[in-house]
């Protein structure tokens, strides 16, 4: 690394330690761009949604999955391209920018990458090679190298830890299963036996999946069925039942087949949405808080494909972006009905597919 990267990334360690003292609200959003090979980042007007441009990051390598620490002062891409690696950047809570920290090896090409509570360990899901896998993160915030490998059934999608941090969930489309693992938090080791937390119809492909703020319940939409089921979680044994099975599909769909990607839900709790890739729509719903049961709210056109789509931590606007699109759409939620309203359209890189949003507020250390 030169001396004036060392220089910046110092300067950022400084920033964020300046943030617990001052407050400097910020929000900025990050978009990976896969056949461009870069991030897009961007800053978030709050009052208002509109997005401008920060910088682009050129990664060297196909990127798709990303990733904060807690803390949000690092972010995690991982490169789908051999060699599959992952990158550290530092996030600047001054400005939004990133500076590369470091590169490591990742065990395949990974599909997801997700950190544990404690920042400490970097779990990442392999579809193409059927693992799930666990790297070291440093003092410093670096992932360094890849320190086990469990191997699941077909097509592991998605990973995540339970907000305990005492198990993992994975998502394995192949197999239909939704796994539980058991994690140390202590030596960042997980169960070689994992066990389905949940058994879905066959031909599902269960694909990502969110907690509810409460902790509550689990959202986890299929790739295959057009799908999203709500799931009653259990905090005390980190089990699930089902509560409800709804469709993501648009009125009238008449693709060859539904093609579900990715689910969110706001801070709040209140509205849950899904996009679905052969349509190119996000699907809205409300939440019934008592029971976790969804009510379908609306059916919204967005970008062609969308892979990837985050709402910022403010709960006021949800972002997406489309593998076969070369923009991102902005949109305000309406916070009592959990409407969207399109706000306009900003230029991103080719292959864009995910998003992450981070706001500093004084508060993220």
């Amino acid at each position: 690394m030169s001396v004036s990267a060392v220089s910046r990334a110092v300067a950022i360690l400084l920033a964020g330690v300046a943030m617990s003292a001052t407050v400097h609200a910020s929000t900025y959003a990050y978009v990976s761009n896969a056949d461009s090979q870069d991030i897009s980042v961007f800053s978030l007007d709050k009052s208002n949604g509109a997005l401008k441009p920060v910088e682009t990051v050129s990664v060297g390598g196909t990127v798709m999955p990303m990733a904060f620490s807690p803390n949000h002062l690092r972010l995690y891409a991982g490169l789908r391209s051999k060699p599959f690696r992952v990158v550290s950047f530092a996030v600047s809570p001054l400005d939004g920018r990133l500076t590369e920290l470091g590169k490591a090896p990742l065990a395949e090409s990974m599909a997801y990458v997700s950190t544990d509570a404690s920042g400490r360990y970097l779990f990442s899901a392999s579809y193409g090679g059927n693992l799930l896998a666990v790297n070291g993160i440093g003092a410093n915030g670096v992932a360094g190298d890849v320190q086990q490998i469990v191997k699941t059934g077909p097509m592991a999608h998605a990973i995540r830890n339970a907000p305990d941090n005492r198990y993992v969930f994975a998502s394995v489309l192949g197999a239909d299963a939704w796994l539980r693992l058991k994690f140390d938090a202590a030596n960042g080791a997980l169960t070689q036996d994992a066990a389905p937390a949940y058994s879905l119809p066959a031909k599902s492909g269960p694909r990502h999946f969110v907690f509810s703020p409460d902790e509550r319940f689990v959202y986890l939409i299929d790739e295959l069925d057009g799908k999203l089921h709500v799931l009653a979680f259990d905090k005390q044994r980190d089990a699930v039942k089902p509560v409800q099975t709804v469709s993501i599909l648009p009125p009238n769909f008449s693709g060859d087949k539904p093609w579900g990607a990715d689910v969110h839900i706001t801070p709040d709790g209140r509205f849950v949405y899904a996009s679905e890739r052969t349509s190119s729509t996000l699907a809205a719903y409300r939440v019934d808080r008592a029971s976790g049961k969804l009510t379908r709210i609306g059916t919204y056109p967005t970008e062609k494909q969308p892979r990837g789509f985050n709402i910022d931590p403010s709960g006021n606007y949800l972002l997406a972006v489309g593998q076969l699109s070369t923009n991102l759409s902005a949109y305000r939620i309406n916070r009592e009905t959990g409407a969207l309203s399109a706000l306009g359209q900003y230029p991103v890189g080719k292959g864009a597919n995910w998003i992450e949003i981070v706001e500093f507020n004084g508060s993220n250390d």
